[in-house]
């Protein structure tokens, strides 16, 4: 996934080992995020999102996932699955890619702010992650429609479905999907 910009499996090659189930869960996820992402832009070029940044940013987005305690997606770390946003931005700093990573902590649910922070004490570090760029909102909601699950990789998720798995976190998670959904469309 180079083209101009960075080498974004390469990158993700220094975390993962090639083969080992959290690779191929991670690569098979973030490939069918980047593809629906770059749907989504090219349906916005009128906005002039930069494409080869959703890209490259939606194919790094997880890659903190190695830092969690998820077995079953081959992910063995000492950190709760909510943790995986921030990791991956401090991995993606160590790069250089600072912009990149700001998409890894933005990208967990549709977003999670001071008060969801301080509501749930989630173990996080207390500062906004909530989506604000174009590119960053565009990988957020993709991300939303493909899971990790083996047996579901790469199958994208009807929107009653995401809608579910969303509104279970309240209403205002359920309006900021929606929000993204009148500006995105499916």
């Amino acid at each position: 996934m180079k083209r101009g910009g960075i080498d974004a499996i390469g990158i993700i090659r220094k975390y993962y080992e090639p083969g080992s189930l959290a690779y191929n869960l991670l690569i098979g996820h973030s490939t069918a995020v980047a593809q629906k992402a770059r749907v989504i832009a090219g349906r916005l070029m009128h906005m002039k999102p930069d494409m080869i940044f959703i890209e490259e940013a939606a194919m790094l987005h997880d890659i903190g996932i190695f830092g969690t305690n998820v077995a079953s997606i081959g992910c063995y770390g000492d950190k709760p699955y909510v943790c995986h946003g921030y990791l991956g931005r401090a991995v993606l700093e160590r790069e250089g890619l600072p912009i990149h990573a700001l998409v890894c902590e933005r990208h967990v649910g549709v977003g999670i702010s001071i008060a969801d922070i301080d509501k749930n004490s989630l173990p996080i570090p207390r500062r906004d992650m909530l989506p604000v760029t174009l590119e960053e909102r565009i990988i957020c909601f993709a991300d939303k429609f493909f899971s990790k699950k083996g047996d579901a990789l790469g199958q994208e998720k009807p929107l009653d479905e995401v809608r579910r798995g969303i509104e279970k976190y309240g209403p205002e998670k359920m309006e900021r999907f929606e929000e993204m959904l009148r500006e995105f469309g499916e």
